[in-house]
């Protein structure tokens, strides 16, 4: 039998070369593309932070974490429109 929901968690690394306005506007984004699709429980802002190695040649980033619940085909939707988008460093989408 196919499951009809699971929860998820994405956590995404923005770059801030773009400025704050643009991350918050990628925060929101994201944010919205998880409430149409889904049940958003949670976007847990960490902030600014250094990064562990280079990506791009930036050493910092901004991190948010969303928790989710929704169908089993979304998360892969989601992840596709994150590698696509300018401004996202890094995300990855986990079962909770």
């Amino acid at each position: 039998m196919a499951k009809l929901s699971a929860k998820y968690e994405v956590m995404v690394v923005f770059s801030i070369k773009n400025g704050e306005d643009n991350v918050k506007a990628l925060v929101e984004k994201f944010k919205a593309l998880i409430e149409k699709n889904g049940t958003l429980e949670e976007v847990n802002e960490w902030g600014k932070r250094k990064l562990a190695y280079e990506i791009n040649y930036e050493t910092e980033a901004y991190y948010v974490l969303y928790t989710f619940e929704s169908k089993p085909d979304f998360p892969a939707e989601l992840e596709r429109v994150m590698n696509i988008t300018d401004g996202v460093l890094r995300s990855m989408v986990t079962v909770k």
